[in-house]
């Protein structure tokens, strides 16, 4: 039986490269630097911010842009231009957690670029019941052990978790700690091609779809 399902954050319950990319340029304007090309970001885009933008715009300075991106990405998650977590998906969280399943968040994200998704009142503060990011996990996505503070705290074995993600490295990280893993395809940033090579026990184009895949999971049956 699968008894958690863990969710990315990025491009997976939520479509931000768009918005990110916004952002990110928004910030660059501020420090007078000249906006990084869509390519570029596209190539980049899953890694940790602060490692990306070193390649989005080299030579930047980072503290700098660490201050002003996190004053902007307050300013666009109140403007309702980040993080918007549409109510179809929202609804397919209520379907796991009254159907008993513990839904858990996992991204490379850092603790202030999630501060505002921890918050009591929150969306998802009724329906998560953990969140683990780069300030409270050791190990970064691809590296399997990105999972070690999740299942030490919930206790539950990998083979009974299903990890929803939109990038190869997530499908690395799942596999290599034993969990099953979902393609979600929705952003149209990855296709499944991109995952060849990698262990996908399915693909879904849009996230709501995750939930009958789970069943499916559930019951051992084809994804």
């Amino acid at each position: 039986m699968i008894r958690a399902v863990i969710v990315d954050v990025d491009d997976t319950l939520c479509l931000t490269q768009a918005a990110s990319f916004a952002l990110e340029n928004e910030v660059l304007a501020q420090m007078g630097r000249p906006p990084m090309p869509l390519g570029l970001h596209l190539a980049t885009w899953g890694e940790p911010l602060m490692e990306a933008v070193l390649k989005r715009s080299p030579g930047i300075d980072l503290a700098r842009f660490a201050v002003l991106y996190q004053r902007a990405l307050e300013q666009h998650v109140a403007d309702g231009r980040l993080d918007v977590i549409p109510p179809e998906n929202l609804r397919a969280l209520d379907d796991f957690v009254l159907g008993g399943r513990s839904v858990l968040l996992l991204t490379s994200r850092t603790e202030d670029e999630v501060r505002h998704m921890l918050e009591p009142d929150h969306v998802l503060a009724e329906r998560v019941s953990g969140v683990y990011h780069a300030g409270n996990t050791r190990f970064r996505k691809p590296d399997p052990r990105a999972f070690d503070e999740l299942l030490a705290t919930t206790g539950i074995p990998p083979a009974q978790c299903v990890y929803v993600g939109d990038s190869p490295g997530d499908a690395l990280a799942a596999g290599g700690a034993g969990m099953r893993f979902v393609a979600c395809l929705q952003s149209g940033v990855r296709k499944a091609a991109d995952f060849d090579h990698r262990h996908v026990d399915a693909f879904i184009d849009t996230f709501p779809e995750i939930v009958d895949v789970v069943l499916r999971l559930d019951h051992g049956g084809p994804s």
